[in-house]
């Protein structure tokens, strides 16, 4: 019973027992998942097709909105499909698949986000050299980067869990497959994992915080220099809503890797997977991009109306 391929599927955790609340839960995930595709098919479009929004801030968007729209696809129609069939199996490989890819498009996300701090910095701090220092291959650059990292990250994550043996046990404390969980249903030493796991996440969050702290302390002082209220007000309108979702995803997620397993709950688990798989890619479209004036006059040009 030591060998790991006995168990050639896992069963997932649920939100509700009752039918009823099954169903609640298909809609109100559908909804959300709807919300998701929109916003971010409508980014993603107006971006591409609109040579004015051709710069490096929209450019950071649109790889964004694409990773936004892969990473609740991964966890959110799985979550739908096993509460209308009233079934929670995951295969086994189905579930390495979804631990690579959450874990990928996670480090993504903060990657990503990360990126834009720092591209705001050059942009309200360094105007003048804006053009030279974000050029067109310092993007590609850039993002190439967070996506290598990202990958790089997820596989070292992903081949650290799935060496384990699971023989004692297939139920999954969540509505995806998540590292944490796996680890407490596996019958393997899980110590080097979790040494592993704290090392991996600690740098990775340490340099993503550390860009953000530093490019918006550097933004909000030059902020606090504009002479009328109203430009405060409305430079402070942009970045504390990016720096609340990037806490909001940032401190979920670490909370959820590095905590000791004896005290974690499954409330606490999925509130807090909720938290950081599925609001940020709601959220992003309309805190990056609905919310701003050239985003909303492309799409109405795009639509042909001022429906904005």
């Amino acid at each position: 019973m030591t060998n790991q391929s006995i168990v050639t599927e896992f069963l997932l955790l649920g939100f509700f027992e009752t039918w009823e609340l099954q169903i609640l839960h298909f809609v109100v995930f559908l909804v959300i998942y709807l919300a998701a595709l929109l916003g971010n098919l409508l980014i993603i479009t107006v971006v591409a097709l609109e040579q004015c929004l051709h710069t490096p801030m929209y450019f950071f968007l649109l790889n964004l909105s694409f990773l936004d729209l892969c990473y609740i696809s991964t966890t959110v129609p799985k979550s739908m499909a096993n509460s209308i069939t009233n079934s929670r199996l995951i295969s086994f490989s189905g579930c390495v698949a979804q631990v690579f890819l959450v874990v990928t498009l996670a480090a993504a996300e903060l990657a990503f986000l990360s990126v834009m701090a720092y591209d705001r910095y050059v942009a309200v701090c360094l105007p003048l050299h804006y053009r030279i220092i974000m050029n067109r291959d310092a993007c590609v650059q850039m993002a190439g980067c967070c996506w290598f990292i990202s990958l790089f990250y997820s596989m070292l994550h992903t081949g650290n869990t799935f060496r384990l043996h699971f023989c004692h046990s297939n139920i999954i404390g969540q509505f995806f497959c998540d590292i944490p969980q796996l680890l407490k249903i596996s019958c393997s030493n899980t110590q080097p994992n979790d040494i592993l796991m704290f090392v991996l996440v600690a740098v990775l969050g340490a340099a993503c915080l550390a860009l953000i702290v530093v490019s918006y302390s550097h933004i909000f002082l030059i902020v606090l220099q504009i002479p009328s209220t109203q430009g405060k007000h409305k430079a402070f309108s942009t970045c504390v809503p990016h720096l609340t979702v990037f806490c909001l995803f940032f401190g979920t997620a670490t909370f959820t890797y590095t905590q000791p397993r004896s005290a974690s709950s499954l409330t606490k688990d999925l509130l807090a997977a909720v938290l950081y798989s599925v609001l940020p890619p709601v959220l992003n479209p309309i805190i990056y991009s609905l919310r701003n004036k050239e985003i909303k006059e492309a799409l109405s040009k795009l639509l042909g109306r001022p429906f904005f």
